[in-house]
């Protein structure tokens, strides 16, 4: 693995980047931030085109361009232009998709894009564009196979994607030096959230603090969690470090915040019984949803609809959140890395002896029981993959 096919694929393909670029990684907290800046720009008149990973029910999820999802028949041109330039170069299905991603805002001649990291950022495909600025969200165990199984080492990766001169945003109030030491070794303008840029929780919002005396009142995000201001605050400072080349007001800034949206992330499918779908896939991420629940009591019973990968840290996540669960509904994910359901149960009852377990065939079968089970003040809490999400959004809709 490297950047030098991905790169000579680029090079074939001949198209300028004239316009800004934020480069977006970390391991949660990518796609909040990306769709925070989306909608700020968007708020601001600007003609945006946004890269994330991975979607959920269609590709063209992956692509945005003003705020909508790319055609079928613009991602068509895209990936005929990719192939056709690629020749004998074999590229994997994220370098591919990246190359037609921001060929497409190329040609659409987009004031800025907004590029996610699929996996790490050291060796992403993402990384042979030249960012105008970068953010980090967060740092925590993750895709241990690929970028090692301790925070340095992650960390180490994620910085990969910093550049000499260029802001190099952090919004993890306690990273890990190797991400410190790489900033500093690359000669990046390093920002770290508690340090050099911070928030305060208002009567009617927050507050965009930095360590030159700015100060900016806002409205809360749109999505939901307290955490969610760690990423709204990384992004105002790196829309306030855009100013001079992408200039936005206050009142855009808010105006994108309060219409920012995200599938997938604490999303809200009907009230009564109360139906939330979290992709949640990570200890990290599972926490969020914890502090979710937490805030949001319900006073029936909890039920969960749950499956994960078996590449994923499935005793963590569980650990995390069997005290928020009274009853699992377990089934595997239709998917060649999916966790068999008989380890799902092994590890829910590790946790819990006394766990309350029904097992289905699938995930859609599991989610219709559990509707089927709960009353008007209970809840159905959809987690544990991208994967687990799209089954269910699937039926739902």
């Amino acid at each position: 693995m490297g950047l030098d096919r991905v790169g000579e694929v680029w090079r074939r393909l001949g198209v300028d980047t004239p316009f800004p670029l934020i480069t977006v990684g970390g391991t949660n907290g990518k796609g909040s931030t990306c769709a925070m800046l989306e909608s700020i720009y968007h708020a601001a008149g600007y003609h945006v085109g946004c890269y994330t990973s991975p979607h959920i029910l269609r590709y063209n999820e992956r692509v945005h361009i003003d705020g909508a999802e790319a055609s079928d028949a613009a991602l068509c041109e895209a990936f005929l232009a990719v192939e056709q330039a690629r020749q004998d170069i074999s590229l994997t299905y994220f370098e591919f998709g990246t190359l037609a991603a921001v060929w497409l805002f190329a040609r659409s001649e987009v004031d800025l894009a907004i590029l996610e990291v699929g996996l790490g950022g050291r060796l992403d495909a993402v990384n042979i564009f030249e960012p105008s600025c970068t953010i980090v969200t967060s740092i925590d165990l993750d895709h241990m196979d690929y970028l090692g199984d301790t925070r340095e080492s992650i960390g180490f990766e994620k910085a990969g994607i910093y550049r000499h001169g260029v802001a190099a945003i952090c919004g993890d109030a306690h990273p890990p030096q190797t991400l410190i030491d790489q900033a500093h070794h690359v000669g990046a303008d390093y920002r770290q959230i508690r340090r050099d840029f911070d928030f305060k929780v208002t009567a009617d919002g927050w507050r965009y603090e930095n360590g030159e005396g700015e100060a900016i009142a806002l409205p809360l995000p749109a999505l939901t969690g307290d955490f969610q201001l760690f990423n709204a605050a990384c992004v105002i400072d790196a829309v306030r470090i855009l100013q001079p080349v992408l200039p936005v007001s206050q009142d855009q800034m808010g105006m994108g915040l309060r219409q920012v949206a995200l599938a997938g992330r604490f999303q809200k499918l009907q009230e009564r019984p109360f139906i939330v779908i979290d992709v949640a896939h990570n200890p990290h991420a599972a926490e969020a949803l914890a502090k979710n629940l937490s805030q949001q009591p319900c006073q029936g019973r909890t039920i969960a609809v749950f499956s994960m990968l078996a590449d994923k840290d499935i005793a963590g996540v569980i650990k995390v959140l069997r005290s928020h669960i009274d009853k699992w509904h377990v089934a595997e994910i239709h998917n060649g890395r999916a966790a068999k359901v008989e380890d799902l149960v092994a590890c829910i009852h590790s946790e819990d002896a006394v766990a309350d377990i029904d097992r289905f065939g699938d995930l859609s079968e599991a989610f219709a029981q559990a509707c089927l089970e709960a009353s008007e003040n209970d809840r159905i809490v959809v987690f544990g993959s991208f994967f687990t999400v799209a089954e269910v959004m699937q039926r739902h809709s």
